[in-house]
């Protein structure tokens, strides 16, 4: 037993729904996708930062410790070896 074909008014509506319902799913998805690289985006540059961040205490604390070397063996007297050695 086969059903009747929808009249050409009921057809144009269903297939009007689906064209809406087709083009709502596609901004979904759409904003989906550029929400989540927003978010990858946004986790980069905080791993860059933290990096640029680690890297540049690393650095300070080289520098202090090598301004301090310098210091200690400028002030520090010199020592002579003695006589015949």
């Amino acid at each position: 037993m086969a059903l009747p074909p929808p009249d050409d008014t009921l057809r144009n509506h269903l297939h009007d729904q689906a064209r809406t319902a087709a083009t709502r799913l596609r901004q979904e998805a759409v904003e989906d996708f550029w929400r989540g690289a927003d978010a990858a985006w946004q986790r980069v540059a905080q791993g860059s930062q933290a990096l640029a961040l680690r890297s540049a205490a690393r650095l300070r604390a080289r520098l202090t410790r090598h301004t301090l070397l310098r210091a200690a063996a400028q002030t520090a007297p010199s020592i002579t070896p003695p006589e015949g050695f």
